[in-house]
């Protein structure tokens, strides 16, 4: 196995990393010591409303880290570096005044299927792709709150698989280790998260996009409720399964970057009660939980296998639950017939996209078969895929007169190889695909809020995630809970070896 040393990234500065057993089974841990200060959102937050470090600081270490990790982790697909450093020296003369925001001053990154004004908009495709004339209402609203923009994240041809890797842009790798992937679709901004190059970023998640990464690379990830960010330009990308979200190190920050990203566009369809995701991030839950473990996925008509490993970490994540106080039953949803509700809306959202591309004989093979799929599944098909949402969430939500949260792996295998995927056909990818994360995307159909933290590493030091899952609009149940888990674990106290400085 290959391990990400300074020799892969850059010189930093720090006291050894170290590994150890972890108290809680035969599970080795890398616990790295970081000698930085201001890692992490709430910490650069604090540090620049107190004066104690500038937005131009934070944003030029952010810059030389993704420069620095260009030829190895390739998480950036735009690097704003001019404008972010003038956005910097903005914000600098907005916190000497005494303006305050949530995130004046920030670096944060979004995946590039959000629009940044001045920036193409690729989502992962090859081709010429021309710039965006206004922000997404996603970002105006993460600089609303003050945050600079210093780039856009990689992502799989149109955010497909749950690898990131492409023609347009390369492989995005690993900082956990260079030879597997970070993830997808989202893996770019797990890649840029998990090794420091920013304090948080904004994903996408259309069938697991934020939840994978996260899981594989130590992360939180939050698909939220079904527009509590807004999607805007976007009414409903990929007919509704899609939502946008944060990756960050620890629930606080991940609860700070979706507060400052929620809210609605006029134009949305979707428009959910406010919640205070940001309170529930301070406390433990109120009272005690009866949470459902569930070990088995939805039918997929694919033959999967959970890993072992992966299986010990859940199991572990339900005992540490049940040590903190609450009530663990094994029971599954009853997923039913949901598969049929996901894969005409998935295509649909392929071919929705695929009109965009300048060039669309640049796109992968499988990309233009999942456009035909497409256009085969559409009309009474994809109407009757809409419609099954409805009783879908009456039948899965019966469990929650009973249960509070479900408790499942976010991914059935630790993470793949880099080139997993790579020139496959699309049965055989579409087959390894969903044995390898056949967890996440039900709750995509149902448009609830689902959240993944970190549940240990494999004996080769890879990353693995739990996903806690919930009811409609309960994101601060779920995160109330994160926030227990993680006082417990302490996760966000293990880095990757070899951090850039």
């Amino acid at each position: 196995m290959r391990r990400v040393c300074a020799t892969d990234l850059c010189p930093y500065n720090s006291s050894p990393v170290s590994v150890r057993s972890s108290a809680r089974g035969n599970e080795v841990r890398v616990t790295g010591f970081v000698s930085e200060e201001f890692e992490g959102l709430q910490a650069q937050v604090l540090g620049l409303a107190g004066r104690q470090v500038s937005s131009r600081e934070v944003v030029e270490r952010s810059l030389r880290r993704i420069e620095a990790t260009r030829g190895t982790l390739n998480a950036f697909r735009v690097v704003r570096a001019e404008a972010a450093l003038r956005e910097a020296d903005e914000a600098d003369r907005r916190l000497a005044a005494g303006e305050r925001l949530p995130l004046l001053g920030v670096p944060v990154a979004v995946k590039d299927d959000m629009d940044v004004a001045g920036e193409p908009t690729a989502f992962g495709c090859p081709g010429d792709f021309p710039p965006r004339p206004a922000d997404s209402e996603a970002v105006r609203r993460l600089r609303a709150a003050g945050a600079v923009i210093v780039g856009k994240t990689n992502t799989p041809e149109l955010g497909q698989w749950p690898v990131t890797d492409g023609p347009a842009f390369g492989v995005t790798r690993n900082p956990w280790n260079l030879e597997h992937t970070p993830g997808g679709s989202s893996g770019g901004a797990g890649a840029a998260v998990a090794a420091g190059l920013v304090p948080a970023a904004l994903g996408s998640d259309g069938a697991g996009s934020i939840r994978i990464p996260a899981a594989w690379t130590h992360l939180v990830g939050i698909k939220p409720q079904r527009g509590r960010i807004s999607t805007w330009p976007d009414r409903e990308p990929f007919r509704g399964i899609t939502c946008f979200g944060p990756l960050a190190r620890t629930v606080a920050d991940a609860a700070l970057l979706l507060h400052a990203a929620s809210g609605s566009h006029e134009g949305d369809i979707h428009r959910p009660p406010a919640v205070d995701v940001v309170a529930a991030a301070t406390h433990e839950p109120r009272r005690r939980l009866r949470i459902a473990l569930s070990l088995r996925p939805a039918f997929a008509a694919v033959r999967n296998a959970l890993a072992p490993a992966v299986r010990t970490a859940t199991l572990r994540v339900a005992e540490t639950l049940e040590a903190l106080g609450h009530e663990v039953v094994e029971e599954n949803p009853r997923y039913g017939p949901i598969g049929l509700a996901f894969v005409p809306r998935s295509m649909a959202g392929v071919r929705d996209w695929t009109a965009r591309v300048p060039d669309r004989a640049l796109l992968d093979g499988r990309t233009r078969a999942n456009a035909r799929g497409g256009l085969l599944l559409g009309g009474e098909v994809l109407r009757a895929a809409r419609a099954a949402e409805a009783p879908l969430r009456r039948r899965i939500g019966e469990m929650f007169w009973r249960f509070d949260a479900v408790l499942t792996p976010t991914t059935a295998v630790p993470p793949l190889r880099t080139g997993a995927l790579a020139g496959l056909g699309s049965w055989e990818t579409d087959s390894r695909m969903i044995a390898a994360c056949p967890y996440a995307w039900p709750w995509n159909v149902l448009g609830w809020p689902a959240l993944s933290v970190p549940s240990g590493f494999t004996a080769e030091g890879l990353p693995m995630g739990a996903q806690l899952l919930g009811p409609s609009n309960s994101e601060p149940l779920l995160i109330s809970l994160a926030a227990q888990l993680e006082a417990d674990q302490r996760w966000h106290e293990h880095w990757p070896e070899g951090l850039p400085a």
